[in-house]
């Protein structure tokens, strides 16, 4: 599938629940073990020299000490803080080819989805092809 048809799956995604299916096009290895979750209201620090090649993603720390990722639509920004605008957890899911997700929302670049055993976490959206009916 071409890339612009992935992202206006995703577009038609943002901002809202839904639950349509894809099939994994390429393995993906969930890179943090132990990922930063946040809940609404939290408070965070944020650090504007961490790049990554994914728009839209930020990288924070919570008071606790944990950082990782989250995406920038989250976050009410005040220049280096933020507070999160609702319940984030940073967890990915290692996915392989030919697998089958059921995707709930989107956020900068990724899905979150659940896989056929009933595990969930985000997932690039580079690596799924949505299914249309």
């Amino acid at each position: 599938m071409i890339a612009g048809k992935r992202l206006m799956g995703i577009e038609r995604f943002t901002g809202m629940n839904s639950r349509q299916s894809a099939r994994v096009i390429a393995d993906y290895q969930a890179p943090y073990a132990n990922p930063i979750v946040v809940g609404a209201g939290d408070e965070i620090t944020i650090d504007s020299g961490k790049k990554t090649d994914w728009v839209g993603w930020l990288w924070c720390t919570n008071r606790a000490g944990k950082s990782g990722w989250v995406p920038e639509t989250y976050i009410e920004r005040r220049g280096d803080t933020g507070r999160m605008r609702c319940r984030y957890d940073a967890v990915e899911m290692t996915i392989h080819v030919g697998e089958i997700l059921i995707l709930h929302k989107a956020a900068a670049g990724f899905f979150w989805a659940t896989n056929q055993e009933g595990q969930s976490g985000w997932v690039p959206s580079t690596h799924i092809e949505i299914k249309t009916t």
